[in-house]
């Protein structure tokens, strides 16, 4: 029954305010910020449920006049009082489904961001700028912060790999869906002909992880360090800032050089690291979820196409959800966001169908 669940909601929400006020809480910051977000986020669906039990609440008052009343005026409003109300049921309903519908927790978290030229060339390199650009212009209109972690360029402006930190509320729960090989179409700068290419670009978003969720090991780490390369004055080539960090157990290596400041480079890899072992730990429970749950909207198969982007048609196309949108100029230019509500909304009405 909707009615029990909502019920239940609203008692979590009272032992969390209990909890929030004791002071075993208080002294611990990690658990206060994860309760309070919990209480936040049932507040905001409070005055749906609230509204919803009192519609209950009225609808039964009215049943109770319609039976114990002998006076046919009053039967008659009541029984028109609950036609009314009943008629509001359906729609508040369906809404708390999709509120009822278990959010995934590393939604509120930060997000990082990696994107890769793919094929075709400096043509695909420049595409790479063009959506770091695309995601740095839509950071910014949501209030976002973005922060750069590691970065390599090519010719001409063209990036060949760059990773970033989206800071800010809800930040990969936004920017999800994202993950995956985007696809272009369009007349290269380096195009002689006016022919029209199609060249790639691949972009993978997880979920910040926090230092109790990913403990590495010092031991486990190989550290080098080398001088940086490309732009960037006078510290070039001449210091030994930049720092690669080898995972010994996994193999995984990374490496930063984009801060002059040799430490502040070993952070910056250490941050890339610790979320690449989450993504691997993440990617063994999805792994174990995927055998139950099949969804159109991929949240990690970086392989798999997702989008077009054709620039003499002026379109973008999200091929999982069917959604073709005829203004790429604004979208290019960070306007994302009917994208993003799009794919959210299927993939909760997935979620909604599979828990009914």
């Amino acid at each position: 029954m909707i009615v029990d669940k909502v019920q239940s909601v609203l008692r979590r929400r009272e032992e969390l305010e209990a909890a929030l006020s004791t002071p075993e809480i208080a002294r611990d910051p990690a658990q206060m910020e994860k309760l309070g977000r919990e209480y936040t986020t049932l507040g905001k669906n409070l005055p749906v449920f609230i509204k919803y039990l009192d519609i209950v609440k009225s609808i039964g008052e009215a049943e109770s006049i319609m039976q114990s009343e002998t006076d046919p005026d009053l039967v008659d409003l009541a029984r028109e009082e609950r036609s009314e109300l009943q008629k509001l049921i359906p729609e508040i309903e369906q809404k708390i489904k999709f509120l009822l519908v278990p959010r995934d927790p590393r939604d509120e978290k930060n997000a990082v961001v990696e994107i890769r030229a793919g094929t075709g060339g400096t043509e695909a390199g420049i595409f790479a700028a063009n959506l770091y650009r695309m995601y740095t212009r839509f950071a910014e209109r949501q209030g976002l912060k973005i922060e750069v972690l590691s970065s390599s360029y090519g010719d001409i402006g063209a990036i060949k790999e760059i990773i970033f930190l989206v800071s800010g509320a809800n930040a990969y729960g936004t920017l999800k869906y994202e993950s995956g090989v985007h696809r272009v179409q369009r007349v290269p700068e380096t195009e002689a002909q006016g022919r029209i290419h199609t060249s790639a670009a691949s972009v993978a978003v997880f979920p910040e992880a926090d230092e109790v969720e990913v403990n590495i090991d010092p031991n486990d780490l190989r550290i080098d360090l080398f001088c940086s390369s490309g732009p960037g004055g006078q510290s070039v080539n001449t210091t030994y800032s930049a720092v690669r960090i080898v995972h010994i157990p996994t193999g995984l290596v990374v490496q930063c050089q984009d801060e002059k400041s040799q430490q502040k480079n070993k952070a910056k890899a250490l941050k890339v690291l610790q979320t690449r072992l989450y993504e691997k730990k993440l990617a063994e429970i999805d792994a174990e979820e995927s055998a139950a749950r099949k969804t159109m909207v991929s949240t990690g198969d970086r392989s798999a196409k997702i989008r077009t982007y054709n620039f003499p048609q002026n379109r973008v196309t999200d091929h999982r959800i069917n959604l073709t949108l005829y203004r790429l100029d604004a979208i290019i230019d960070g306007d994302i966001l009917e994208l993003i509500d799009a794919l959210s909304i299927a993939d909760l009405n997935e979620r909604v169908e599979q828990a009914a």
